[in-house]
């Protein structure tokens, strides 16, 4: 999770789409496009090795759009697949 944060930030599209589940995987982030978002901050409230190949991580990240403060609650799903990690799908908290 802490890595996909930081690929965010540093704007690294390709690490994102590669530790994505390629069944849910968007085909392009277009990160490059938003200048608008700066990234503030990543709190993990909760990670949960689920199964012998799942997992789920609850985590804030804090930005700014704009000079607006907002956040990002969620709770992700990640599966393990050839060893490595790979984001699944997640559900934003309110």
């Amino acid at each position: 999770m802490r890595s996909r944060y930081t690929a965010y930030v540093l704007k690294l599209e390709a690490y994102l789409l590669a530790t994505w589940h390629p069944n849910t995987r968007p085909q392009a982030l277009n990160l490059a496009d938003d200048t608008a978002t700066k990234w503030l901050g990543l709190q993990i409230k909760h990670a949960e090795i689920t199964g012998e190949t799942t997992a789920t991580v609850a985590f804030v990240a804090r930005y700014k759009i704009g000079g607006k403060a907002e956040r990002m609650h969620e709770i992700s799903q990640f599966i393990r697949l050839d060893n490595h990690w790979h984001y699944l799908s997640g559900v934003h908290i309110d």
